[in-house]
């Protein structure tokens, strides 16, 4: 059979708030200009610290690489649409979206992951930590990131591929998504809406039991100490991963059951601006949490841009 596919499909940006496109414009570009400020800074910090050249903070430029790109595959059309009524996107670059957004993200739960291992076995198993956390265990993680969330999203390309589309070309969004996508087919998408559920599975809820998994023992761990200040201190290292992992997750979930959701029940523009928010928060913020939270890097961000240290 052969499949219909528009040359082009429309962006329409956030239906029922046209009267805000501007003010959520300037809104979103000042966010994302914040997410690349301080994503490059933390980079840079990180790659001209020696001291810094630790497993925790390797994931960490890792987390920020990503942050960088997912942001940049979805805002500078989202501006477009609002500043220019440039409304247009190819077929191929819809899919190409809807790739690169869906592999970011994949490969930033699995880096979340190796940062929960990461936070296990300094706490757990402090005396291992140099011979378990080595160069060679930090490029297989980037590897087997990399190739898991490959393999998982090219189905999604290809399901999607396969589908005819020969009524509506119209996508209520400010980006292209996987089920936005997929609505408009005139052909059945169960195919689409299962594998879809599949990927939630392989990626997120088994990234997120083995994360739990790893701070229930280090919860375990930290109450065998037995100074409350060692506890106190302890606790502090995790406390910024926990942050991160909330700004990823629960608006990812959020996205996530929305799609399933009738929208007589949750307004389209509702899940379309946690689904920006999606974009843009985790990557602005999390450069701010490790900033503030992480000594030297705070340190060394001052250096930078004062020629000082914090009393």
């Amino acid at each position: 059979m052969t499949m219909i596919h528009p040359d082009y499909f429309l962006l329409m940006g956030i239906p029922g708030l046209e009267d805000y496109h501007h003010p959520l414009s300037v809104l979103f570009c000042i966010m994302y200009i914040l997410s690349l400020m301080g994503n490059f800074i933390l980079l840079f910090v990180i790659a001209r610290t020696t001291s810094l050249h630790q497993p925790m903070y390797m994931f960490l430029a890792m987390l920020a690489i990503g942050d960088v790109l997912l942001s940049s595959s979805a805002v500078p059309k989202t501006l477009c649409i609002f500043w220019f009524n440039s409304h247009e996107i190819s077929f191929n670059g819809c899919l190409t979206q809807i790739f690169f957004i869906h592999f970011i993200c994949m490969t930033e739960s699995a880096i979340l992951l190796a940062m929960a291992y990461d936070r296990y076995i300094a706490i757990c198993y402090p005396l291992s930590y140099v011979t378990t956390l080595t160069v060679s265990f930090i490029r297989a993680v980037i590897a087997i990131s990399l190739t898991r969330s490959t393999i998982i999203i090219i189905p999604v390309i290809l399901l999607l591929r396969r589908l005819p589309y020969q009524q509506s070309n119209v996508i209520e969004h400010t980006y292209c998504e996987h089920m936005g996508m997929a609505r408009l087919a005139t052909a059945d998408i169960l195919v689409n809406i299962i594998y879809g559920m599949v990927i939630i599975i392989l990626t997120s809820v088994v990234d997120l039991v083995l994360i739990g998994i790893s701070y229930f023992s280090i919860v375990r761990a930290v109450f065998r100490l037995s100074s409350t200040a060692a506890r106190y201190k302890t606790f502090n290292t995790c406390v910024s991963h926990v942050c991160v992992i909330t700004l990823l997750y629960v608006p990812a979930f959020f996205s996530f059951i929305t799609h399933r959701i009738s929208h007589n029940d949750i307004p389209p523009y509702v899940h379309i601006l946690v689904a920006n928010l999606y974009v843009l928060v985790p990557p602005m913020m999390n450069p701010l949490i490790y900033g503030v939270r992480t000594q030297e890097i705070k340190q060394r961000v001052l250096m930078m841009f004062f020629g000082k240290r914090l009393g």
